[in-house]
């Protein structure tokens, strides 16, 4: 399931920073806007306490975790809407993502310079939203003058799709982002075609040297998560079993990015099941609601079709528990059919005809 985030933000921001920490991955975070021109690509792995409790008692030889997709997008100015900067192409890649992350600045450097030369984290936000929503109004606009001619035929079809484009762009004009608005059930399909920007989910990410002292960001539509990107940097460049006491030095539960992968991935709507035995403890992914059958479709996709039923135990049941025979002589793992919706935590072996 390539499910992905869009990492966005104005210039020298700390988006490829961010990026190089969250993927391991080597892309040049240069002091001047622009630096980063195609999208940059990193899957990373979900960080899971379940995971590795389960894996403490079944003790496999691999175990694997779920992961997200983050992409690094070129910065933003204003204007892009209208071709400024990388303009059609920046917005092109948010197109193609999922969700978005939006870092928003708020640390003084003389040496990285602002693209507007002040800090100001409630403008850039602004700045930021208002090119989205007016990238969003120019699409619709195009759209509703072509659906409104066609609809003079008297197509009930059309003339629902008018109402909707409409009501977005009545909406979007007054400086709000579609993802405040509700639709029902029966015009979702419609309105997901559309590949609105505005109606992705978000999470603002806000950059900052001091995270006891946050700046008033006005209404927000989405997750704040507060990060100092250079801390982040330090903890990510010590060996992984010294990271954690760090962490803890610092006064931390966790990681920043930890809590930022965490969040985003529930941001899409994910839940996580897994399977555990002697060769693999494994973390899955699966839409939040996905019945047996679908869940097991993501380990192989023949199985759902040959889908007959599912044993199930939440994690930590089966980890209290102590190894799989002894869940079963306590009667903890229970049968589930077709119509079972899987739990974010469930541990599920499925059987199937294959």
């Amino acid at each position: 399931m390539a499910l992905s985030i869009g990492i966005v933000g104005l210039p020298n921001v700390g988006k490829s920073s961010l990026f190089n920490i969250l993927t391991k991955k080597s892309v040049e975070a240069a002091n001047y806007p622009f630096c980063t021109i195609d999208p940059n690509v990193g899957v990373v792995k979900v960080p899971d306490k379940r995971l590795n409790e389960l894996a403490a008692v079944s003790k496999p030889l691999k175990v694997i975790p779920t992961s997200i997709e983050f992409v690094d997008i070129a910065g933003l100015v204003a204007g892009a809407s209208k071709g400024e900067g990388l303009g059609n192409k920046f917005l092109s890649h948010i197109r193609e993502c999922d969700a978005i992350c939006e870092v928003i600045r708020n640390f003084e450097d003389n040496n990285i310079i602002h693209v507007n030369g002040k800090i100001n984290p409630k403008g850039d936000k602004e700045t930021i939203n208002l090119e989205l929503i007016l990238a969003d109004l120019a699409s619709i606009e195009k759209r509703l003058d072509k659906t409104r001619r066609e609809s003079r035929s008297g197509n009930k079809e059309l003339i629902n799709q008018t109402a909707i484009l409409d009501k977005i762009y009545k909406h979007l004009e007054q400086g709000l982002s579609a993802r405040s608005l509700s639709f029902g059930d029966e015009d979702m399909p419609f309105v997901k075609e559309l590949n609105l920007l505005t109606i992705k989910p978000i999470i603002y990410l806000l950059n900052a040297d001091d995270l006891n002292n946050l700046p008033d960001l006005g209404e927000m539509d989405g997750e704040v998560i507060s990060v100092n990107v250079k801390i982040e940097e330090e903890i990510a460049g010590l060996p992984e079993e010294e990271q954690a006491e760090y962490i803890q030095e610092l006064g931390l539960k966790q990681s920043g990015l930890d809590k930022l992968i965490a969040a985003s991935y529930k941001l899409l709507g994910l839940d996580t099941f897994f399977t555990t035995g002697p060769d693999e403890t494994r973390a899955w992914t699966i839409k939040h609601g996905a019945k047996g059958p679908e869940a097991a479709g993501v380990i192989h996709t023949d199985f759902i079709k040959g889908f007959i039923r599912a044993e199930v135990i939440q994690w930590d049941k089966f980890v209290a528990a102590g190894n799989e025979n002894k869940a079963r002589e306590q009667g903890l793992i229970r049968t589930e059919g077709k119509d079972y919706v899987v739990r974010d935590g469930d541990v599920c072996n499925f059987l199937v005809n294959r």
